[in-house]
């Protein structure tokens, strides 16, 4: 979540306490049930009707119709007591109220008190909290904003407040989070919203050429959650040019590490954004031709906050077949000469700025494996001279990660070896989810990034040059190392290739490590 929402309280103040019923209690005069919110249902739907109607009689003349608007501003304060009892949300549905309150939103003019008010209503209606005490509510109450096309109105309204006046600019805030609340509830509607104008719009207000402020760090955020697991948004922001958009507004901190916490969290929320584009092939082009691969080796090489982040983007752009162009352009940019002397050593700055070793690694690693596995021709060869320079350090400092990496693995193997035996002893049954779980650990034990090590020992002893397998060789002899334990971590390895990947290509890729690990 970012700094700049509403401060986190203890689980219970989220619930609708006896004090704040008592308030509303007060206010209306009646105990609060379903007769009594019903009746205000009621109370609003005419009021809204009246309201409406002398606006249409009246259109010029507001004066006539300022009174029907007080009222109603009136009743929607009252309302506000149903959020406080989400299993009467079927009420809001039943008598018309959201319906309603959807045509308030498109009323013309904004400065309108009802139009705030209706924000507010449903941002504390959407209150995630809230629609988990009750999902049979929440659900009806969902379905029943999406039906009206919810997304879009709110857009509509978005797009003609005026974020100079501060009104306005909570009004955006407030709509952001109603957003952002229906899609945690639903992360589904994903999709549908960003359709509805919400990527466009998001997009736009990104590149604004405005001061940094709360509601560019929550469009950040919103952006990132419309993209997580979801091809169809990633397509969307790639056909809206938006890989140029995060690109440009990235480059800022090419040279200059963010001024605040927020908006050092916006940054990463951008390079998430990225990060997420780039699960999709036609997204790594549109990075490639909108010259993605400099601005991350660019910020590489000037060692600010982004250098993180450049990195695991880079490992994105690069990662599986699709990667081959990024790839073959990132020998050419003289990316291997800013990606080894990272390899080679870990800096101290990324240990300062929280990112752990492992990470870091993790990403070098697997950026040079992408590499060894998409380069052909002159550029794979000038990977591979990278190897056997200065006496082959970069063989000597592989090896050495290989044997770190190795040992927290075999501890992690021992640890649950223990925990296995335990379960048996307790007559517990191992299924294929607990399986699942253990393999999960071992991988972020560091099993990922050894997988990725033994890879690369395997390609480079497999590449005709026999000073580099010597090399593996020798020095897995002198650390009492073996080629069997090389070759069974591969055999898992090409054993778990998968992820959504085609039969074809995962069969095609065993047999391409299969025939690697044959003259290892």
């Amino acid at each position: 979540m970012h700094l700049l929402m509403k401060p986190m309280t203890d689980v219970y103040s989220s619930m609708p306490s006896e004090k704040s019923r008592n308030i509303f209690q007060s206010v209306l005069g009646e105990p609060v049930d379903e007769s009594s919110v019903k009746k205000m249902i009621l109370t609003f739907e005419k009021r809204s009707y009246k309201n409406q109607e002398l606006r249409i009689k009246f259109p010029d003349t507001p004066g006539r119709f300022m009174e029907t608007e007080l009222d109603l501003n009136d009743i929607i304060q009252e309302m506000h007591v149903i959020a406080t009892m989400p299993d009467l949300y079927h009420l809001l549905v039943e008598l018309n109220a959201v319906h309603s309150l959807l045509g308030l939103l498109s009323h013309d003019n904004t400065d309108i008190l009802s139009f705030r008010d209706v924000v507010d209503l449903l941002q504390e209606l959407t209150d995630i909290d809230t629609l988990h005490e009750s999902e049979e509510g929440a659900e009806v109450l969902i379905d029943s904003l999406l039906e009206g096309q919810v997304v879009a109105l709110l857009v509509q309204n978005m797009e003609r407040l005026d974020e100079q006046v501060k009104e306005e600019a909570d009004g955006v805030y407030n709509t952001l989070a109603i957003i952002e609340n229906m899609a945690e509830f639903r992360p589904g509607l994903c999709t549908e919203a960003a359709q509805q104008g919400l990527m466009q719009w998001l997009l736009k207000r990104i590149k604004a050429k405005i001061p940094f402020d709360a509601n560019k760090l929550y469009c950040s955020e919103i952006l990132a959650i419309l993209l997580q697991n979801n091809d169809s948004t990633r397509e969307l922001l790639g056909e809206l040019d938006g890989i140029d958009v995060l690109l440009q507004q990235l480059s800022v901190f090419k040279r200059h590490n963010p001024a605040t916490a927020e908006e050092q969290e916006m940054m990463e929320n951008l390079f998430d954004a990225l990060c997420s584009c780039l699960m999709l092939a036609a997204n790594r082009d549109r990075f490639l031709r909108g010259e993605g691969l400099q601005l991350m080796n660019l910020m590489l090489r000037e060692k600010k906050m982004s250098r993180t982040s450049a990195l695991k983007v880079l490992d994105h752009g690069m990662i599986g077949p699709e990667g081959s162009d990024n790839c073959h352009k990132f020998v050419d940019i003289l990316g291997l000469r800013t990606i080894f002397p990272l390899f080679m050593k870990t800096p101290k700055k990324m240990k300062k700025a929280g990112t752990v070793d492992k990470e870091h690694e993790e990403h070098v690693c697997s950026i040079i494996a992408s590499c060894l596995r998409n380069l052909k021709a002159q550029q794979r060869t000038r990977l591979l001279s990278k190897f056997t320079e200065n006496d082959c350090e970069k063989v000597d400092r592989l090896m050495e990660l290989h044997f770190k990496y190795l040992e927290a693995v075999q501890l992690a193997d021992k640890r649950i070896e223990g925990e296995k035996h335990d379960m048996v002893k307790r007559g517990e049954i191992l299924d294929d989810v607990m399986e699942d779980e253990f393999y999960l650990r071992r991988l972020d034990a560091g099993l990922f990034v050894l997988q990725l090590l033994c890879y690369i020992m395997v390609e480079i002893s497999n590449s005709g040059i026999s000073q580099l397998q010597q090399r593996v060789h020798q020095i897995l002899n002198l650390r009492g190392g073996s080629v069997k334990v090389v070759r069974h971590i591969m055999r898992e390895y090409a054993e778990n290739i998968g992820d959504g990947k085609s039969e074809e290509f995962k069969e095609s890729e065993q047999k391409r490590i299969m025939d690697l690990l044959e003259n290892f």
